[in-house]
């Protein structure tokens, strides 16, 4: 298997399981807002859990 292969693998397993990528936020920021600083990769997944777990009502469990 090719590195490039095995990394659209990782990409599609996190996407199917709700796991926010830090290189797409990247890319975001670096498209979308220029002018500001992007969150450290630790940062961000602190921000996407507690965005995510934060509403109760929002999830079926």
């Amino acid at each position: 298997m090719s590195a490039a292969w095995c990394q659209r693998i990782a990409e599609l397993v996190r996407a199917v399981i709700g796991a926010p990528s830090y290189e797409l936020y990247l890319e975001h920021m670096r498209l979308a807002h220029p002018n500001q600083t992007p969150l450290d990769r630790e940062d961000f997944v602190c921000a996407r859990l507690h965005a995510r777990y934060s509403k109760p009502g929002a999830r079926c469990c």
